[in-house]
């Protein structure tokens, strides 16, 4: 069955726009970001035709597969789990960066940027809900990503993501996304650097998110249908 990719994406924005409103925000001002992952290069062009400029994907074989394929002015973002032997290729291809839980991964990413001269925006990935199949650094392992960030001079330290637990209720869930925000708040005051992004929300939980302030939320499923679970603590989005 054919999947009605820019009908998907105007309901998706109707929906994020109706969430933003009722949080109290402007509409227009939470990213979406379209995840691509396992969807032919075919597929993202479609959402591209239909207005969609910001594709993320978990995988480095398959950004680095379709980038090249899609129109250069496409905002790529990686959100997957960020091994160290693909920082190279990752940071040739996205701007934005999602998965950074260590200072020693986020010294890598920097000095990386430096000799590609490239610039990626970087959040980090934080496990809030402190379940084993996620990644993510512990809450409390963020203050020494944060003073890290003092030694980098190749990429924008920008924020946090992280991934809410599967099935939680409407409780939970804010709990959670609550829980981010408040731990950037602390983090932007504590080391006394700007941290405006909050990446959090798919697509069955983004109104929460929003409602939470969330200021990237990374829809999939809901534009482009259901895809095969992903390992490694990575649910469909």
């Amino acid at each position: 069955m054919s999947v009605d990719i820019a009908g998907n994406l105007a309901a998706v924005r109707s929906r994020l726009e109706a969430a933003a409103v009722a949080a109290g925000r402007a509409p227009g001002t939470v990213k979406l970001v379209a995840v691509s992952k396992t969807v032919s290069a075919d597929t993202v062009l479609a959402a591209y035709e239909s207005g969609q400029r910001c594709f993320g994907e978990n995988r480095a074989q398959e950004l680095t597969r379709k980038a090249p394929e899609l129109p250069g002015n496409i905002e790529w973002h990686f959100i997957g789990r960020l091994q160290r032997n693909k920082v190279r290729t990752v940071v040739r291809s996205a701007a934005w960066i999602h998965s950074v839980d260590s200072p020693a991964l986020l010294r890598r990413v920097d000095r990386i940027a430096g000799e590609e001269e490239r610039r990626p925006n970087v959040l980090f990935e934080v496990n809030i809900s402190g379940e084993s199949s996620k990644g993510g650094a512990p809450p409390e392992d963020l203050p020494p990503l944060a003073e890290a960030t003092y030694g980098c001079g190749n990429v924008d330290c920008r924020g946090l993501m992280t991934i809410a637990p599967f099935g939680a209720d409407e409780a939970e869930l804010h709990r959670v996304f609550a829980a981010l925000r408040e731990l950037r708040d602390r983090l932007s005051a504590d080391f006394d650097i700007p941290l405006p992004e909050l990446s959090m929300g798919m697509s069955g939980d983004f109104p929460i998110a929003v409602a939470e302030g969330a200021t990237m939320v990374r829809i999939g499923t809901a534009i482009f249908g259901a895809r095969p679970a992903m390992t490694g603590g990575r649910p469909s989005c």
